[in-house]
């Protein structure tokens, strides 16, 4: 058992597909009303400029990837690139971003109900959602690449209906009465800063073509991930461009809406009549759900694995249910924070969100240049100082940019966030004199080892302990994989 691996199953189509999956295309028509509302009526514009960050962001998670194979989250490449207290405090914004994503889904399914059910209580829908999302999670649920497929086809043809009878209704004199038009792009009064406050509300649809690293060991060729994050930022920055240009031409104002945060069920009502309504929320509805599905069990899966590591109390968070096999006290948490979509806005949430997905995007810019210029030295060419100094560079400026352009509320949240987190660090590593944890899968008994070590050490137990302690933390750095001699430096410091 200790030798079994994740079975290399994976195309390049196939995990491109996982990650478009994760990021829910018809997304584009849940923030419409927000976005259009922040950027004066330009949404595609928005999506563009984040299109254009989320690239150079995707070229440094290519690099990475490539370092660290089994790893691909920002916070690794923080711990391994800079320090393992910075690498803390970015997985530990990251985790704002996991705890919220089932919220969002939530809240998203939530107004789908409402609008189709408007007499119906709110905290109804929110309660039934959360109950079925976590009863599946609990019980085990088993996704395949092949269901995601037809998900995200599905997705995509309900797009292209969209955009079909956008083009009628476009023909018939409705909004902007064109589609060969430019005011999507630019309107009288469109502002810089509105723009970057646009892009930074749709970063929050972007989100997902990072969690592609996840399947890196069940690709059938390694190699292929860096072109599989790039491709799943093109062709879904592509449709968000391209629906949102769409739904901009239609509904210049937000004010044919009855509800803005979220005008999807409208959108679809007023472009294609009733019928096209209903197909068009039950498709939405069926791949938020499945999102929702996910996003509940990836951060539960997250929180156990901080559990295991000794990041949480072990008790609660590492306890795995003996008859279901799943890690249940983590599973009903997700849940019970999940049940605040009753009364949260999706503007907020998603800025809530963005605030820790641009602090990790940003370090991921950060660590090509730690590690590629200051750890392996590799600034020798012109090509080198592109790769791993310009780019980066304009890649961290940029996510940077739009981080300083977040709402007042998310930065003091997160900031508040940032400050617990800090604190806590510092209780848990008792002012910095133990090893940080780390928040993904690591050798749980060689750690263990090594801290046993420690302590008959200090207890002058020495010989015996030493001689067991050798071994495992050679088995700790050989059990960490990475190119170019990569081979966890955190571990050689614990």
């Amino acid at each position: 058992m200790a030798n079994t691996t994740l079975k290399r199953s994976l195309g390049l189509w196939a995990i491109v597909g996982l990650g478009l999956g994760y990021m829910t295309p018809t997304v584009v028509f849940d923030t419409f009303g927000i976005v259009s509302d922040e950027t004066n009526g330009v949404v595609p514009l928005a999506y563009l400029v984040a299109l254009v960050v989320m690239l150079f962001t995707g070229i440094s998670y290519g690099k990475m990837v490539r370092v660290f194979p089994s790893a691909g989250s920002a916070y690794t490449y923080t711990r391994e690139t800079m320090h393992p207290a910075l690498g803390f405090m970015v997985g530990w914004s990251a985790l704002l971003d996991y705890l919220l994503l089932p919220m969002v889904n939530v809240l998203i399914l939530r107004i789908y109900m409402t609008s189709l059910f408007p007499t119906v209580p709110a905290w109804v829908w929110v309660l039934g959602i959360v109950a079925v999302c976590t009863s599946i999670n609990a019980w085990s649920m088993k996704g395949t690449s092949n269901l995601n497929a037809i998900l995200v086809v599905f997705e995509i043809v309900l797009i292209a209906a969209f955009l079909v009878f956008g083009f009628i209704a476009l023909s018939k004199g409705m909004g902007d009465g064109t589609i060969l038009t430019v005011d999507p792009l630019f309107r009288p009064g469109t502002e810089v800063a509105t723009v970057l406050t646009g892009a930074t509300v749709v970063c929050f649809s972007f989100i997902g073509f990072d969690a592609v690293t996840m399947y890196t060991e069940e690709a059938k060729d390694p190699r292929h991930m860096p072109k599989a994050i790039l491709l799943t930022i093109m062709i879904g920055g592509g449709i968000f461009f391209v629906g949102g240009y769409m739904a901009q031409a239609l509904f210049p104002s937000v004010d044919v809406f009855t509800n803005t945060d979220d005008p999807l069920p409208e959108i679809g009502l007023m472009v294609g009549g009733k019928l096209f309504q209903l197909v068009f929320v039950a498709g939405a509805f069926a791949a938020t759900f499945a999102s929702a599905l996910a996003s509940h069990s990836s951060v539960a899966r997250l929180l156990y694995v901080m559990g295991r590591n000794g990041v949480l109390p072990r008790r609660a968070f590492g306890y795995v249910h003996p008859r279901l096999r799943t890690p249940l006290f983590n599973i009903i948490l997700v849940g019970v924070v999940s049940l605040a979509a009753v009364s949260m806005s999706l503007e907020l949430v998603s800025s809530f969100i963005n605030f820790g997905a641009l602090i990790a995007f940003t370090f991921v810019n950060l660590s090509v240049i730690a590690y590629f210029v200051f750890i392996k030295k590799r600034y020798k060419t012109a090509k080198d100082v592109v790769s791993f100094i310009v780019l980066p560079v304009v890649g961290a400026a940029l996510t940077g940019l739009l981080w300083v352009n977040l709402q007042l509320d998310a930065l003091v949240g997160g900031v508040v966030w940032a400050a617990i987190g800090l604190v806590y660090m510092v209780f848990l590593t008792r002012g910095f004199r133990r090893s940080i944890r780390s928040f993904d899968f690591e050798d749980v008994e060689v750690r263990e080892a090594e801290e046993e070590l420690g302590y008959h050490r200090h207890h002058g137990h020495g010989a015996a302990a030493a001689a067991d302690g050798g071994s495992g933390a050679g088995t700790g750095a050989g059990t960490r994989p990475g190119a170019d001699g990569a081979s966890g430096a955190d571990t050689a410091e614990r």
